[in-house]
């Protein structure tokens, strides 16, 4: 027990590295940017300097507060309404055929809004946490848990990337990117003065050389990381369903939980644009359950909605011919 226990003491303090690379990366940038181009005497003139700054530190404070929220952000968990009862928990512990254990699962997934099954067409249960998975929730092994929603584990910021910080991991790409513009615009001109020797050699060429090297390198990268997540926040999907489509009772569709591009765009970023670019939690939902394509939803629960909307319907129309035959009646008068 001892030995496990500090390898996995290890491994999570392992985990750390590429967010404390990062973090170094970073706060060189900041250095290099700052003292080295925008304080050192000789460098810009004071307008460039206070512009430079300015800028800089919007984007700078923009992605290290997405960056770290997407750190910090507890992935989130099945509510306790996907766990077992204490009744069928023991049933279904005890049965060893698994055609058995199905129909417990079918029994207590019949009140959950669970529309997804597994490729063979079952019930998804986890056995690690003991609960019927909600749509689009997968266990990670990394974080030991069924998380909502879950889109991958990025080993960049040591956190599953899924419900509860998936908007904060699309701004933080989003102003990593600009960070990085923002450095290659300003620093260009310098970066071209060093390398035709136009300025005389100081201990600032170095860093000037080199931010803009990194900010190109990591502007193409994560831009291009950038625009894929976009691309998937537009068809409402997660990284795992762009590669395995979800399977429904019907069968698997890719597009299964795709509602249009705007309300796609809503159930990350939320329905009030004032929230979108700062990362407040805004995503619309609990993460337990989504809406779907009707075409997708079980026929007993399908025609439950074609009749609740039928009736909407009917009661509609008579309370419109109820109105016209007033306003004619008060007219006729």
């Amino acid at each position: 027990m001892a030995p496990s226990h500090a390898l996995r003491c290890c491994k999570r303090a392992l985990n750390w590295i590429p967010v404390l690379f990062i973090n170094l990366v970073v706060g060189w940038s900041y250095y290099a940017y700052v003292v080295e181009l925008c304080l050192t005497p000789n460098k810009l003139c004071l307008s460039s300097t206070v512009s430079y700054l300015v800028i800089f530190h919007i984007f700078f404070t923009m992605f290290i507060w997405s960056y770290w929220k997407t750190i910090w952000s507890k992935p989130a968990g099945p509510s306790t309404a996907f766990g077992l009862p204490r009744a069928e928990k023991e049933l279904y512990e005890r049965e060893e055929r698994a055609e058995m254990q199905q129909e417990i699962l079918k029994k207590v997934a019949r009140n959950l809004p669970v529309y997804t099954r597994t490729a063979g067409g079952a019930i998804r249960y986890c056995d690690h946490c003991q609960v019927v998975k909600p749509d689009r929730c997968h266990h990670c092994s990394t974080c030991e848990m069924c998380v909502l929603k879950m889109d991958h584990h990025c080993p960049w910021v040591n956190n599953c990337v899924g419900f509860s910080n998936y908007k904060y991991f699309v701004l933080f790409l989003a102003y990593a990117s600009l960070y990085c513009a923002v450095i290659c615009a300003t620093v260009i001109q310098y970066f071209l003065k060093f390398w035709t020797k136009k300025l005389p050699d100081t201990h600032a060429k170095f860093h000037i050389l080199f931010l803009f090297f990194v900010a190109a390198m990591f502007f193409i990268s994560i831009l291009s990381l950038f625009s894929y997540h976009l691309w998937l926040v537009g068809k409402n999907r997660t990284t795992i369903e762009a590669f395995r489509a979800p399977v429904f009772t019907n069968g698997p569709d890719k597009n299964g939980f795709s509602l249009g591009f705007r309300r796609n765009g809503a159930e990350v970023f939320g329905d009030q644009a004032k929230y979108w670019i700062f990362p407040v939690f805004s995503s619309l939902g609990d993460g337990n359950s989504f809406v779907t394509r009707l075409v997708h939803i079980d026929p007993e629960r399908a025609n439950s909605v074609l009749q609740q909307n039928g009736k909407r319907l009917v009661l509609s129309i008579a309370y419109l011919f109820k109105t016209l035959t007033c306003q004619h009646t008060l007219s006729v008068n």
